[in-house]
């Protein structure tokens, strides 16, 4: 992260791995960030500079068998990176306002808020599992439940979503080939408590290709930057 802003990096011990992790400062509130299965934390660093920009926080850290925290992926599940990031929630001086989870990391940071007091949820091209991938260990026996044809109906994300009271933000990607159009639908239509709740869908974006898409249109980039805003502010 550049542009002047103060960048420190912690290590948190978790399991006898140590988890890399870094954070900024910023006077409207703190924001977690979760990446996905097949990112680490680098995948945060444009939409940082928007946080940034809008006077929040962030803190920001590589899962296990990611990035500079490394290890076994194996060794890890969809329960341990919800651990994972509450050690690093513990590790904090100051509490959170917020959590936004790409991928994979929007089922962890649903799960987190029923742990943490959240006023926040931005929930980026969101994938949900079935429950009963919680606690299997990444590898052949997590593939297997996760293949079946629309496991992810068995999912209690949409339980997890309808319990929220805080400000929900589904971001969805109009041409996402990994996440199927019904779950950010789904979430946000679940979210039947939530104090304020949108869904974004990014014109002709991938999964992976959001901020691209934010780059290509000025208007665009500002209606999502508007959305950011309006979801975590009070």
């Amino acid at each position: 992260m550049t542009d002047g802003a103060l960048n420190d990096s912690f290590h948190v011990p978790f399991h006898g791995k140590t988890i890399i992790a870094e954070t900024t400062p910023g006077c409207n509130g703190h924001i977690l960030m979760l990446h996905g299965g097949g990112k680490d934390r680098k995948v945060f660093s444009k939409y940082r500079l928007l946080l940034q920009e809008l006077g929040y926080g962030t803190t920001v850290f590589d899962f296990i068998g990611h990035g500079e925290t490394g290890g076994d992926l194996y060794e890890s599940s969809l329960f341990s990176r919800t651990r994972q990031a509450e050690a690093v929630i513990a590790h904090l001086n100051h509490p959170l306002s917020g959590c936004m989870g790409v991928s994979m990391g929007a089922y962890n940071a649903l799960h987190l808020s029923t742990v943490v007091q959240l006023r926040s949820l931005i929930l980026m091209v969101p994938g949900v599992y079935a429950k009963s991938a919680y606690k299997v260990k990444f590898g052949p026996d997590f593939s297997q439940i996760i293949r079946k044809h629309r496991s992810w109906e068995a999912t209690d994300a949409w339980d997890i979503a309808a319990g929220f009271t805080g400000n929900l933000l589904v971001v969805a990607a109009q041409n996402d080939a990994i996440i199927p159009s019904e779950i950010p639908q789904k979430l946000a239509d679940s979210a039947s408590n939530a104090a304020k709740k949108d869904l974004l869908i990014i014109p002709g974006a991938g999964h992976n290709s959001i901020w691209d898409s934010l780059m290509l249109s000025p208007d665009l980039y500002e209606k999502t930057r508007s959305a950011f805003e309006t979801c975590l502010s009070k």
